[in-house]
């Protein structure tokens, strides 16, 4: 599918990391281009290897996407989609702003998961997903993972086009997902920041495929945004351009919080849950570029509350702080929040087994990092 052509002027941005290009590191390469073409799981070695589909696939200016399989237990499926940033105006989307504010290419450390901690060490012990099929998104549109439009800008100096075709990314990834991993047990969907805004709406159809399988999902890192601007963000992407039927039944969802309500709806056997850090910075930053003032934590809160009470057995892990998301990071291994370690919780969530939401407590109590 093509994606729409839509001009904007400058106007607000939102961004949720903000990060350097650093060096991208050695890795193995294959390339195809329809799924059938691409190399298939039981012919990759142990180990990451990186795959490059073609196709409608791009990151924001145009370099080529990647995503990345390390071949595991083949009942269980972990499918991870990363953060990175956003972009919405001139300014911000041009590769001229420093630092730029988003992501705009797969091949960089930061999406490069031999590079990170977390899940993604195989060397922990303690990682409850190790022995998992993994399927690692990389995140390079600057849209959330859910753009669906080619947009030109102007930053004053010059106009350019962004291609936000995070959907199409994903959606030649999920299927090279089905053509591979026929029948899994279990399935956790992840993201973490960007990818953790998206992370519903793609357990959803990965529900579809997989009726039989037992489905989690957790939002990492980006809970607390809430704020009436995020919906004029949405439809400046695209989101709802030739999106499935219960995104936007009786009228399109107006936050991020919505999606998940309307994911829920849509797919009840799913476990829903959530993990943030009180203060999270970088989420109190952006929430400014929004126009939101408050501090993270009470917006957490109500978040929190509003999908405790709509959604049956959702589930969130709420740590003191400022770090920004867990899971990619050795704090997964550290952090306990009422004696309940952050380890023991996400493979409880990731397995089915029984769990309840822990919290740091009050707005003072939440203030001071885990242990």
């Amino acid at each position: 599918m093509t994606a729409e052509t839509t001009k904007l002027t400058p106007g607000l941005a939102l961004g949720f990391v903000a990060m350097a290009a650093v060096a991208w590191g050695a890795f193995t390469t294959m390339r195809g281009g329809p799924a059938e073409a691409l190399p298939a799981l039981a012919a990759l070695e142990p180990g990451w290897t990186t795959i490059t589909p073609g196709g409608e696939t791009s990151c924001a200016h145009g370099t080529p996407f990647e995503f990345h399989v390390k071949p595991g237990a083949s009942d269980r499926l972990f499918v991870f989609l990363n953060g990175g940033g956003a972009c919405w105006n001139g300014n911000q989307c041009s590769l001229d702003e420093e630092p730029t504010p988003y992501i705009p290419t797969s091949r960089i450390d930061h999406n490069d998961p031999r590079k990170l901690k977390g899940v993604f060490d195989e060397a922990h012990d303690d990682n409850p997903l190790k022995d998992w099929t993994q399927v690692f998104v990389t995140y390079c549109t600057g849209d959330v993972h859910l753009g669906n439009r080619d947009v030109t800008y102007d930053s004053g100096q010059e106009e350019f086009t962004v291609r936000h075709r995070g959907r199409a990314n994903v959606r030649a990834v999920l299927d090279w997902v089905y053509r591979n991993v026929k029948a899994p047990e279990r399935v956790f969907v992840a993201g973490s920041s960007a990818g953790g805004i998206a992370a519903p709406w793609y357990a959803v159809e990965i529900s579809e495929h997989y009726p039989q399988a037992g489905i989690a999902v957790l939002g990492d890192g980006a809970g607390g945004y809430r704020d009436p601007g995020v919906a004029a963000l949405m439809e400046g992407w695209g989101f709802f351009d030739d999106a499935p039927v219960w995104v936007s039944e009786g009228g399109a969802p107006g936050t991020f919080e919505g999606i998940w309500r309307r994911a829920a709806i849509a797919a009840p056997e799913v476990t829903m849950a959530q993990y943030d850090n009180a203060y999270d910075e970088v989420q109190e930053m952006f929430l400014k570029l929004l126009g939101t003032e408050a501090r993270l934590h009470p917006l957490v809160v109500a978040n929190r509350n509003d999908l405790a009470a709509a959604i049956p057995g959702f589930r969130s892990y709420v740590a003191g702080g400022t770090p920004h998301t867990l899971i990619r990071f050795d704090r997964l291994y550290t952090y306990e929040v009422e004696s309940v370690k952050a380890t023991d919780w996400l493979r409880a969530l990731a397995e089915g087994e029984a769990l309840e939401s822990v919290s740091c407590g009050t707005a003072a109590a939440c203030e001071g990092e885990p242990e």
